[in-house]
């Protein structure tokens, strides 16, 4: 039988991992490693959010300013164990912040922009969940699901990381969005320079430009170059509640509009489905675009309450 771990243990690992954070916050797996320490007993997340504290009342450009060797280490020590007992002295009121961490959702057809504290921005779209925790050296951006547009403050010393899946995507101060996919992820960049990989791809970094995007795969990272895409605008229509069509097809749209509302658009007759068309609509205006389809091809809809049915007129 494993003895449980003592809080005066807890605490003392705690302020071990807050140093490390500090240190190595912007590399890619040290955040996977924190996590599955925090989570293997519930009583570490408080004693990390107390060190964290803690941490931030201390000169850090002091503490690790390069001296001779042994003292170094001699007053890294002291350190560590100043914040260990300091962790076990702070009240619980301090964990109300703990990690800094902010998790924002989005339901189906919602659209929502959030500012944050670093003074970037989020623009995320429908059926999204995305969370943010902002470190000392680091700001860390998980996108569970969805997709999201992300105008990123400049600040060269606390790098900004977007992991979506194994898909990672850095910059400093930047625009680029993210779209989770299965298998990978979509990145579009409007301003700026990114950095794509995937985690334990083998692959290294793949730097992406204002005017590209670029498909990460899951397992294999970034296997065609970035290449340039005058059609960013109205991917990114959606920041601005709009479905821009620009010769997609008639299915291709459909499945756009699905995205957003529960009625679902269905093109049923396959002679319309590969129709191009062009137009200008609202995301929540399906039976806009329907009506507006069925007049320029000659079609017919059908609409249920669940659904509005697309397909070519009688006789047509």
């Amino acid at each position: 039988m494993v003895d449980r771990e003592s809080a005066a243990d807890i605490d003392a690992a705690a302020a071990r991992w807050v140093v490390r954070a500090d240190r190595d916050g912007d590399d890619p797996g040290f955040q996977a490693e924190l996590e599955a320490w925090l989570a293997a007993d519930r009583r570490r997340s408080g004693a990390y959010a107390r060190a964290q504290a803690g941490w931030k009342h201390l000169d850090r450009s002091s503490v690790l300013a390069p001296t001779v060797s042994g003292g170094s280490r001699l007053r890294r020590r002291s350190i560590i164990a100043g914040l260990g007992a300091m962790a076990a002295g702070v009240t619980a009121a301090v964990v109300v912040p703990r990690l800094l961490v902010r998790r924002y959702g989005t339901t189906l057809g919602e659209i929502r922009r959030v500012p944050m504290a670093d003074g970037s921005v989020a623009a995320i779209n429908t059926d999204s969940e995305v969370e943010v925790s902002l470190r000392p050296r680091l700001r860390a951006v998980r996108l569970a699901r969805g997709e999201a547009w992300f105008e990123v403050a400049k600040d060269p010393v606390r790098p900004f990381v977007v992991e979506s899946g194994p898909v990672r995507v850095r910059a400093v101060g930047t625009a680029f969005s993210v779209r989770r996919r299965e298998g990978g992820s979509d990145v579009l960049v409007t301003e700026g320079v990114v950095e794509v990989w995937t985690r334990d791809g083998g692959a290294p970094p793949r730097r992406v430009s204002a005017g590209e995007r670029v498909f990460a795969e899951n397992d294999a990272g970034v296997l065609t170059p970035p290449k340039a895409d005058a059609d960013l605008g109205r991917q990114l229509a959606w920041r601005d509640g709009q479905i821009v069509l620009d010769g997609q097809t008639l299915a291709e749209a459909a499945a756009e509009f699905n995205r957003y509302n529960d009625r679902k658009i269905e093109v049923a007759d396959a002679r319309l489905a590969d129709k191009r068309f062009v137009g200008w609509f609202r995301i929540n205006d399906p039976e806009g675009f329907a009506q507006a389809a069925a007049s320029t091809f000659h079609g017919q809809i059908t609409q249920r309450e669940d659904a509005i049915i697309l397909r070519t007129a009688s006789g047509s």
